[in-house]
């Protein structure tokens, strides 16, 4: 073993351990890279142990490492940046590298809702395959149920109403993803009840009203539930497909990503249930009420493949950047 060279190859993050460990306050981020270059020194320590007899390295590292074990059993938590990493990086980066995922559940959720409304207007037999009625009209008249569902409570209790609604709904389809067949039930069923309403709407001849009440709020609320479907369904594939990884690991990593998307979910949900509470239902024009829902919808997508891309990019860099340092050190020493 060179251990000149290893020692060249992992001097600059040492150091980088060494100023952590004796900075006074650290952010959430910084606090995260000071364990995690812990617990890889660790290992470099355990690996010198057993390769070199050189004790002023190894005593070296054990000081550091003490130093850097009191800093990281004894650091306080700042618990606003740790909220603001959390969605700064941790949540927009989880998002984003499922968009292939939740993409495609989207565009799969939009086609067999809109075959659905195409096949149920005007067509005796959907109507006798779903049990409904041949008069819908308490349903899809002016002032029917399904107008008088956005009015007929307080907007702050309905958007209570619905937020809780709409985390269960989106809860159930990203941890019920990991068995698949429960998370795509789920969904198809959503996607049918959306699909039947526009039927029934569409041969009223109102759709008008149809995507006057939906688009404000159900923007926003069906791409929570396109991305809590698509992440349960990706830790599902996991299972099946773990990759270069073992399953146990590859299934805990991607659990944990899951579990990110669904504390950051509780939000986005949050805002849908004030749009469906406050907007859906208030005497504004419905341009303007849909053209809230799209701004909302916008502002989110923007926020995932903005925020949520360059976080993911800053993740990657740092996790290849040991890797790479790694094997220089492994070429120049001859260990391959």
């Amino acid at each position: 073993m060179d251990v000149d060279a290893y020692s060249y190859a992992h001097r600059r993050s040492w150091d980088r351990l060494d100023q952590l460990s004796r900075r006074r306050k650290l952010s959430g981020a910084e606090s995260d890279e000071l364990v995690a270059l812990y617990r890889r020194t660790s290992q470099q320590l355990a690996r010198l142990q057993s390769h070199s007899p050189d004790p002023e390295l190894i005593a070296g590292l054990s000081a550091l490492l003490a130093r850097a074990r009191g800093r990281v059993l004894g650091t306080r938590t700042d618990t606003w940046g740790e909220i603001a990493h959390f969605f700064t990086h941790r949540f927009p980066a989880a998002v984003y590298r499922a968009w292939p995922w939740w993409a495609s559940v989207a565009a799969v959720f939009v086609a067999v809702s809109a075959w659905l409304a195409t096949w149920i207007e005007g067509s005796g037999r959907a109507r006798e395959l779903f049990g409904i009625p041949a008069d819908n009209s308490a349903i899809t008249a002016p002032g029917g149920a399904f107008e008088t569902y956005y009015t007929e409570h307080p907007n702050d209790a309905f958007a209570a109403q619905v937020w809780t609604n709409n985390a269960w709904v989106a809860a159930i389809a990203l941890f019920t993803g990991v068995l698949i067949l429960p998370a795509v039930y789920l969904l198809f069923m959503n996607a049918l009840n959306v699909g039947i309403t526009a039927g029934l709407m569409a041969e009223a001849d109102r759709l008008d009203s149809f995507f006057g009440f939906i688009l404000p709020h159900g923007t926003l609320e069906l791409t929570a539930v396109f991305v809590a479907g698509g992440a349960g369904l990706k830790l599902g594939w996991t299972l099946v497909d773990p990759g270069r990884l073992s399953r146990i690991e590859a299934v805990a990593r991607q659990g944990r990503a899951t579990a990110t998307i669904a504390l950051g979910l509780v939000a986005v949900l949050f805002v849908s249930g004030l749009l469906e509470g406050f907007v859906t239902p208030s005497p504004l024009p419905a341009p303007v009420r849909i053209g809230i829902g799209f701004a909302a919808e916008a502002l989110f997508l923007a926020y995932v493949f903005g925020a949520g891309r360059r976080a993911a990019l800053a993740q990657d860099a740092a996790a290849a950047l040991p890797v790479e340092q790694e094997d220089r050190w492994q070429t120049t020493s001859g260990t391959r």
